[in-house]
C-alpha cells in the first residue's frame, strides 16, 4: 500500500501521521511541489527489456517533457550492491527525479521545512521530487523492484550529498 509518513525532524523514526488515501496523499505532497500520481499499467511481457518496458510507457514519459528514462533493476540481498550507495544519504540533485515503479517498491523520504515526508511507492506509483529538494531512497532490506527513472536531461543528474545525518536517523522501509 502506497503511503505518506510525516515526521518531525525531533523524532525521525516515529510518525506524527500517515496518509494512507490517494487523494490525501497527492494533495499533501503537491503543497510542496511534489508530484504523486498513479498511472495506469501498460501491456507488458513478463520478461520485456529496458526497450519494452520505456516503449510500453513513452506517451507518459513524453508528456511529462523527459529528455531521458532508463529501467532500474534489484532484484534481492545481492543486487543492493548495483545500486548506487548515495541514494541512502541525505542528498540533492539539479533536476527533477522522476521515477515509476513498474514492479516493486521503494521509500523516498523527503526533508521540507522543520518534516521528513516518507512517501512508500510502489507498482504503478509515479513520484517526482523536485530539483534540489532534500531526499534520500531507500528499497529495504530484500531490495525488489524495477523502477523507470526519468531524467530532465539527456546526461541525468550526479546526486550531491548534504552532508546531514537525518536520513541515517530516520525510518527505513520496512519489507
Amino acid at each position: 500500500m502506497s503511503y505518506v509518513a510525516v515526521y518531525d525532524l525531533t523524532t525521525p523514526a516515529t510518525p506524527d501521521k500517515v496518509l494512507t488515501h490517494f487523494d490525501d496523499i497527492q494533495s499533501t505532497l503537491a503543497e510542496h511541489g511534489v508530484r504523486f500520481e498513479r498511472w495506469q499499467p501498460g501491456t507488458l511481457e513478463k520478461d520485456a527489456d529496458e526497450a519494452q518496458l520505456i516503449a510500453a510507457y513513452q506517451t507518459q514519459i513524453d508528456a511529462l517533457g523527459y529528455a531521458r528514462a532508463e529501467v532500474i533493476r534489484v532484484n534481492g540481498a545481492d543486487s543492493k550492491e548495483a545500486l548506487p550507495a548515495e541514494r541512502l544519504d541525505e542528498h540533492t540533485c539539479a533536476e527533477d527525479q522522476a521515477r515509476f515503479f513498474i514492479a516493486g517498491q521503494g521509500l523516498c523520504s523527503m526533508r521540507i521545512g522543520e518534516y521528513v515526508y516518507g512517501v512508500r511507492c510502489e507498482k504503478n506509483d509515479l513520484l517526482i521530487v523536485p530539483a534540489d529538494m532534500p531526499h534520500w531512497f531507500d528499497m529495504g532490506e530484500h531490495p525488489y523492484g524495477v523502477v523507470l527513472h526519468m531524467f530532465n536531461t539527456v546526461e541525468g543528474s550526479v546526486p550531491k550529498l548534504t552532508g546531514s545525518d537525518i536520513a541515517r536517523r530516520s525510518a527505513r522501509l520496512d519489507d
